[in-house]
């Protein structure tokens, strides 16, 4: 029986023994899963954290963006509606100053050019207004046009024409005119 004893206390050692490893194998292995299951985490939390900044930074540009256009869209329909209303007081001083006596030195200035320009037998046309200021010179006065001031003038053949009337001077100078407007208004917001 002492055999038997000494059998089953063997038998209990190696059962203690294999309980011991398996719980010492069980140990390591919940380690390792629960530094794998750690790792994966951080990695899972470093990885949207890092895609919600992104994202956030994408949304906050675009935000700004849209911003910053809408202000511009308001900054120039603003200059657009100050360079119409600068025009139309351009065109109202205009008006004015077809009615002063310089006018008259003007229009004989324009004459001159015309002739410089198409030779001296040319045709004018202007404001019905203007015809007696222009009769006396000996040139050829042709139809009444509208304008606010000014005039055309064409060579006798009729091929060649140049505008000076001042809706046209003003159209062929608007760019340099809104470039200092533009410049002028920018200088009073300063």
């Amino acid at each position: 029986m002492a055999n038997l004893d000494t059998f089953i206390l063997e038998i209990d050692k190696r059962k203690e023994n294999e309980i011991n490893r398996l719980e010492t194998a069980l140990a390591k292995t919940k380690k390792e899963i629960e530094q794998t299951k750690d790792t994966k985490i951080k990695g899972l939390r470093d990885h949207y954290l890092y895609e919600a900044k992104i994202k956030s930074n994408r949304e906050a540009a675009r935000i700004v963006e849209s911003a910053k256009l809408k202000a511009k869209k308001t900054l120039f329909e603003a200059i657009n509606a100050n360079m119409y209303t600068s025009f139309e007081t351009i065109k109202n001083e205009m008006k004015t100053f077809a009615q002063k006596p310089e006018y008259k030195e003007l229009l004989l200035k324009m004459v001159g050019h015309a002739k410089n320009a198409l030779g001296p037998n040319i045709i004018i046309h202007c404001r019905e207004g203007d015809r007696l200021a222009l009769g006396g010179m000996g040139i050829p006065i042709g139809s009444s046009i509208n304008t606010l001031g000014g005039i055309i003038a064409e060579d006798n053949e009729g091929k060649k024409e140049i505008d000076l009337t001042f809706e046209e001077l003003l159209r062929t100078s608007e760019d340099k005119v809104k470039s200092f407007l533009l410049d002028r208004m920018v200088e009073q917001k300063r």
